[in-house]
């Protein structure tokens, strides 16, 4: 008998109604607070590899309330060919029932959380948050973290870099539209002198940034997510570790962080976002280098925040993200 598709559903959310469940702010507050939260498990994260090249992630997490497992697929061999590289769903439960309650859009909870997860990390790491911030990547990151340091830590000033034209002046366009200055670069490295605040938000296929970044920079690289991977060159990683202060996003970090790791560093020594919330600074002077993997408790943390606050649709003129993001 075939099988007939049914219609979406019940609690399940577009790419669209998923961000409107994600304001950055209170984003990045659900951060901050499940960090604190001693009830919040999180196994660590299957990967399979898929006959064509790509990769399948299965991500999940709980705490007292709430269970969620975001699963993903990492399809390389679609970049540029309209398929979206990334595509899946985070699936949410009420611990005390059983009940699935929602169905999210998994890029989009990829894409927010990791930009959230920056700004959090800006918020306490950053010390010039005007800007210019210098986004290197134009991809979905690249426009994640526009949103997120524009409409959450107030940045004025954006620079774009990136090797598709198009794609710099796109997000120079979405800068202008929230009401900020903006414009595209050529040469990232040439960049760096000018701007105390850099989000590297690349496919991590090479290496972007060589030049050592400002004394007073912040930098948050997203973009490689496992030990084979860099954007970031190792003289660039070991610069700031001489000079100033690196942490990383989770302690999962310490065995994925490709930058680091290729640049001869020990990141297991090194501290995490936990660690900043529960007092520790970054060094009066000195760049700070942000190394962001990826971690199931930030999707937890976006799985709490959807939960709250329901399945409304976005507002007028809320841009639906790409689906591709990091893992």
């Amino acid at each position: 008998m075939p099988i007939t598709p049914s219609s979406q559903a019940p609690g399940a959310l577009n790419a669209a109604a998923t961000a409107a469940c994600l304001p950055w702010d209170a984003l990045a507050d659900e951060i901050a607070t499940l960090l604190q939260d001693n009830t919040v498990s999180v196994p660590a994260r299957t990967v399979l590899s898929l006959p064509q090249g790509g990769n399948l992630f299965v991500m999940p997490a709980n705490d007292s309330r709430v269970a969620m497992a975001k699963l993903i697929t990492l399809t390389p061999a679609n970049t540029g060919t309209g398929r979206p590289a990334i595509q899946g769903d985070v699936v949410v439960f009420d611990v005390a029932t059983g009940e699935r309650r929602l169905v999210l859009d998994g890029p989009t909870i990829t894409a927010r959380r990791t930009a959230a997860v920056s700004l959090l990390a800006a918020r306490h790491l950053a010390r010039d948050r005007q800007g210019p911030l210098l986004i290197v990547g134009a991809g979905v990151q690249g426009l994640a973290h526009l949103e997120a340091f524009v409409l959450g830590l107030g940045v004025r000033d954006v620079w774009v870099a990136s090797r598709s034209a198009a794609g710099a002046e796109a997000l120079v366009r979405r800068a202008h539209a929230l009401g900020v200055q903006a414009r595209t670069v050529a040469d990232a490295d040439a960049a760096l002198p000018h701007c105390p605040l850099i989000a590297v938000c690349t496919p991590a296929h090479s290496v972007v940034l060589s030049a050592p970044p400002r004394p007073d920079a912040f930098v948050a690289a997203v973009g490689a997510f496992t030990p084979a991977m860099a954007e970031l060159a190792p003289a660039f990683c070991r610069h700031v570790a001489a000079h100033g202060h690196i942490v990383v996003d989770s302690e999962d970090a310490r065995h994925e962080a490709g930058d680091l790791l290729q640049a001869g560093l020990d990141v297991g020594t090194l501290p995490t976002l936990r660690d900043v919330l529960q007092g520790e600074r970054a060094p009066p002077a000195g760049p700070v280098l942000f190394k962001s993997c990826g971690w199931a408790g930030w999707d937890l943390a976006a799985a709490r925040l959807a939960m709250r606050l329901g399945t409304g649709a976005a507002p007028p003129g809320q841009p639906t993200p790409p689906p591709q993001a990091t893992p």
